[in-house]
C-alpha cells in the first residue's frame, strides 16, 4: 500500500550538519594528498585513527571471556557508572550525592540532562558562550529551551574575556541554567585559570545559577585529573550542576558512544530523586545503553596496569596535539610576520581558529584537498609531519592574496 503523497508535502527542508557533511566529502575525495583537519577525531603520526593499546589489551580479554550481550539497565553498567564517576569527580568525591548514569557518548548526555531540566525548570533560560559549539543550541533548543549568549573571548588577546563573563551571568536571574566547557573550549581552546574558576564558583553559588558542564576532552589540556579542576572545585563545595562526559576522544572509541551524565547533588535524598529522573529520561528515549564500549572503559579503569597505559597513551595524544600546535606555528612564523599567532600558541586542546573565512575555506578544499570546519575551525590532530609544511603553506597563500 503506498502512503498518499501529499501527507508529507510541507516537510521543511532540514540542512545537513556541517562537520558530518565535511566528513562525507572528505571520504569522496580520491586525491592522495587530501588532509581532513574538520571533524575532531585524534590521529596518530601516520594519519590513521588509533586503537589505543589498552583498548586493544581490553577486548582482547572481553573476547575470551565470551560475555553474551545482555540488556542493561536503564542507567547503564553499574562499574562502568562507578568508574566514570571516579574519574571525572576523584575517588575522594561523595559518591552518594552524585546521580549517574550511562550515556550515548557526550552528545547524548547534553540531551538527557536538557529534557531533565526542562521538565522541572521549563521557564529557565539557558546560557552559552557566545563563539562556542554549534550543536549545543540544537541539542537545548530541541528540549524546549530559549538558549541565549554570554561573552567569552576577547579576540583582541585570544583570552577568556572573563570580566564581559562575569558582569553578564551576574546579572542573570537565579535558575539560568549555564554551559560551561571544563577545558579545551571547543572551537577556541581558551580556557578559564583556577583563580578565575574560583571567582566563578562563588557567582555561580551566590547568585542561584545551575552549571552545566560539557566535559568532551578530559586529558586533552593538562591532563586527566588536572582538567577536572573546575567540576572538582564545586563538588568539593557542596555546589549543585551537571556534567555531560564523553569518552570518544581520550579512548579514541569514537564508533562505541561512550559517555556519561552527573547530576551533583546537595545531599542523598536529592540524589536518589534526580537518578529516577533520569532513568525516567533514558526509557523515554532508547530505554538502555549498549554493553560493549562501556565493558573495554570499565575493564580498562579498574584493571590497575591498563589504566596505567592507558593514561601513558592520554599523555601522548596530548603532547602530540601540542606539539603539532607547534610545528604549525613554527612553519608559519618562519615565511609570514602577518598572521595573529596568539591565536595559535596560546590555546589548549585539538582545536585552533586559523583565521580563515568560509569562502578562503572552501578554496583550501576544492584547490588543495585541505578539509576545515566552515567557520575556520582547524583539528591539530589531523597534522603529522607529512603534512604540517604544505598545510602551513597553504594557509599563508591564502593570507598573502588578501592585500592583492
Amino acid at each position: 500500500m503506498k502512503i498518499a503523497g501529499h501527507l508529507f508535502k510541507n516537510f521543511n527542508h532540514q540542512p545537513s550538519d556541517p562537520i558530518f557533511e565535511l566528513m562525507k566529502r572528505f571520504q569522496a575525495d580520491s586525491r592522495s594528498n587530501k588532509v581532513n583537519l574538520g571533524i575532531g577525531m585524534y590521529c596518530n603520526a601516520a594519519g590513521e585513527l588509533p586503537v589505543l593499546r589498552s583498548v586493544w589489551l581490553a577486548k582482547e580479554f572481553l573476547k575470551e571471556r565470551n560475555q553474551p550481550s545482555r540488556y542493561l539497565p536503564m542507567a547503564g553498567y553499574s562499574d562502568y557508572c562507578c568508574a566514570a564517576r571516579a574519574l571525572v569527580f576523584g575517588d575522594d568525591a561523595d559518591t552518594e550525592c552524585i546521580a549517574t548514569i550511562q550515556t550515548l557518548g557526550g552528545t547524548g548526555a547534553l540531551r538527557i540532562g536538557a529534557e531533565v531540566l526542562k521538565r522541572h525548570f521549563p521557564e529557565a533560560e539557558v546560557w552559552v558562550s557566545d563563539t562556542g559549539w554549534d550543536n549545543h543550541l540544537t541539542i537545548f533548543s530541541n528540549a524546549g529551551f530559549s538558549v541565549r549568549r554570554y561573552p567569552y573571548l576577547d579576540k583582541g588577546s585570544y583570552t577568556v574575556d572573563f570580566e564581559a563573563m562575569y558582569s553578564c551571568l551576574e546579572r542573570l536571574p537565579r535558575g539560568s541554567i549555564v554551559l560551561l566547557h571544563a577545558c579545551c573550549h571547543n572551537p577556541t581552546g581558551a580556557d578559564l585559570s583556577k583563580a578565575q574558576w574560583l571567582h566563578l564558583a562563588e557567582l555561580v553559588r551566590d547568585r542561584g545559577l545551575l552549571p552545566f558542564f560539557d566535559f568532551a576532552y578530559q586529558g586533552f589540556a593538562a591532563g586527566i585529573d588536572e582538567d577536572a579542576y573546575a567540576i572538582r572545585l564545586m563538588e568539593r563545595q557542596n555546589m549543585a550542576f551537571v556534567v555531560a562526559s564523553s569518552f570518544s576522544k581520550n579512548f579514541a572509541l569514537y564508533g562505541e558512544r561512550c559517555g556519561a551524565l552527573f547530576f551533583c547533588c546537595q545531599n542523598e535524598s536529592q540524589a536518589g530523586l534526580v537518578q529516577g529522573q533520569m532513568e525516567y529520561a533514558v526509557r523515554g528515549s532508547y530505554s538502555n545503553p549498549p554493553l560493549h564500549g562501556a565493558d573495554i572503559i570499565s575493564y580498562i579503569l579498574h584493571e590497575t596496569g591498563l589504566c596505567d597505559i592507558w593514561r601513558t597513551e592520554v599523555t601522548e595524544m596530548r603532547e602530540r596535539i601540542s606539539g603539532m600546535r607547534q610545528c604549525l606555528l613554527d612553519a608559519l612564523s618562519r615565511n609570514s610576520a602577518r598572521l595573529d599567532y596568539y591565536r595559535l600558541s596560546g590555546p589548549r586542546g585539538m582545536f585552533l581558529d586559523s583565521v580563515l573565512s568560509p569562502t578562503e575555506v572552501d578554496q583550501l578544499r576544492s584547490q588543495l584537498g585541505i578539509y576545515l570546519a566552515p567557520s575556520g575551525r582547524l583539528c591539530l590532530a589531523g597534522l603529522n609531519q607529512a603534512n604540517v609544511e604544505m598545510v602551513a603553506e597553504a594557509i599563508l597563500d591564502i593570507v598573502d592574496k588578501r592585500s592583492i
